[in-house]
């Protein structure tokens, strides 16, 4: 059995913050943002937190698979911008949906996450381990952004998106997993530093460093050649695809992306323009948007990739219901 969704749902914040906003408190443009990345405009959490977001979006998933809650025997939710350190955002989630039978867990793989955590699912329900999963990628990215930096803060925002698999005879086709420790500097986030009685220099919090041209020539080599790994694996060519659904980081890396495998670019959607790069909630929030849109019909083949901080990258592919 393998792992196969049956229900989508996505959660974004209230707040809608356009470049032009983002003009007036760093020196920045909306056609220098948009030129460069693609994006328009993002959500920014004011009252939302992550497990607020991943509650909503985890409801409205449930709801289209038709799945209560006490159906769910398994959580995991793929973030790196918790609300606390313990309990997990799962656990939260958890109580706050009331699934009682659930085991539940958080997984942080930053953008590659929500990829990450389908794997586990996948492989547990081979296992036989679970039955019905809910997966959900959540973040607040706008917590950890120094605001002042334009190089970051123009990037990232806040939101959930979660599905629902169960174990199937279809599903699953091939997946892909891999990470680079050595490049653990090209993306970070410093937490709190050692603090007690032997250390007495409390250090301020520092805020998200990213070299966007490393992670750049990083996705645009590493995420061509991880498809091609999967695509061999499940016995495809990149134009047996119907969706490639990748992370919402940079239209011009998905545009490089799709030149390297030589597919149509009409087979990458893209809603960075107004969601902007959600991290581990990039790949199911724009999952949702297509689900609901109508694009994803039954018997296509869906590749789904992420790609991040770590260095992380990974590959499903997978039969749509």
């Amino acid at each position: 059995m393998r792992a196969q969704i049956i229900g989508t749902g996505s959660c974004l914040p209230e707040k809608t913050v356009t470049n032009d906003f983002l003009s007036t408190i760093v020196d920045t443009s909306d056609e220098w943002i948009s030129s460069r990345t693609g994006i328009r405009q993002r959500h920014i959490s004011v009252q939302e937190t992550t497990v607020s977001l991943s509650t909503e979006a985890a409801r409205r998933a449930m709801e289209m698979a038709k799945v209560t809650a006490e159906k769910i025997d398994l959580i995991i939710v793929a973030t790196c911008t918790a609300d606390t350190l313990v309990p997990s955002t799962a656990c939260l989630v958890q109580n706050e949906i009331g699934a009682v039978n659930a085991t539940a867990f958080d997984l942080n793989a930053a953008c590659a996450g929500f990829v990450f955590s389908m794997n586990v699912v996948d492989s547990m329900m081979q296992a036989g381990m679970c039955r019905t999963a809910l997966v959900i990628g959540a973040e607040t990215l706008s917590r950890i952004v120094d605001w002042k930096d334009r190089s970051t803060c123009v990037l990232f925002a806040d939101g959930a998106g979660a599905v629902v698999a169960r174990a199937a005879e279809g599903g699953v086709l091939g997946t892909t997993l891999g990470s680079d420790g050595s490049k653990g500097g090209t993306i970070y986030v410093k937490s709190r530093e050692n603090y007690n009685p032997f250390v007495t220099e409390q250090k301020p919090t520092d805020y998200l460093f990213m070299d966007g041209g490393e992670v750049f020539k990083f996705a645009v080599k590493k995420i061509p050649e991880a498809i091609r790994e999967t695509l061999a694996k499940a016995e495809l060519t990149a134009d047996d695809i119907d969706w490639y659904l990748l992370h919402q980081a940079n239209a011009r890396i998905n545009e490089s992306i799709a030149k390297r495998l030589k597919i149509s670019i009409d087979k990458v959607p893209m809603n960075l323009d107004h969601v902007g790069n959600t991290s581990g909630g990039s790949v199911p929030i724009l999952l949702d948007e297509a689900n609901r849109k109508g694009l994803l019909k039954s018997g296509d083949k869906v590749v789904l990739a992420g790609f991040g901080a770590g260095l992380t990258w990974g590959v499903m592919i997978l039969n749509w219901a």
